[in-house]
Formats: C-alpha cells, structure tokens, sequence
C-alpha cells in the first residue's frame, strides 16, 4: 500500500476510535443526568463495558498498526479523564 492510502486509514481509524469515545462520554452523561447514580451497579457495569469495549478496538487497530500505541494510550487516558470529572461534577449536584 502507498503510504499516502495507510496514512488515509490511520487516520479514519483513529477518528472512528475518537468517536466511539465521544460516545461513551455521552452515554455516560445521559446515564448521570438522567437516570442512575454513579454509585449504582447499572452505571459500573456500562461503563465497564463501553470502556472494556473501547480498549479491545484501540488494541485491534494498533495490531493492524492503524495507531500507534501511544495514540491508544492517550485516547483512553483522555475519556478515563473527561469521565472522572464528570463523576466528580454529579457528585457535586444538590
């Protein structure tokens, strides 16, 4: 493959991966706003699963060498980040 097509792939891959982080961030702020506690098992057990979810498409796609794995590192960092602050602000709420 050229290596302008594999830098195409990259970086769809890395944007889909981006995605599918951006959604759990919202999954998991509907859950927060809407309808369960941070401290209920509903709201771990979605979590647990997007996120385990998460790391398995950021693992296939450094295999393929799509991203690097330092790329995949960050993006989990930066959702488990985002996520953790969004805990912290609903703890916060009256």
């Amino acid at each position: 493959m050229s290596n302008e097509i594999v830098t195409g792939h990259s970086e769809k891959a890395y944007a889909l991966l981006k995605a599918d982080a951006n959604k759990i961030l919202k999954l998991i702020e509907v859950q927060m706003t809407n309808l369960t506690m941070p401290q209920c098992p509903l709201y771990e057990e979605v979590l647990d699963t997007q996120m385990f979810g998460l790391s398995k498409e950021i693992d296939f796609a450094i295999r393929l060498e799509l991203i690097e794995e330092e790329l995949g590192k960050q993006l989990l960092s930066e959702l488990e980040r985002q996520l953790a602050a969004l805990h912290e602000a609903s703890m916060k709420r009256p």
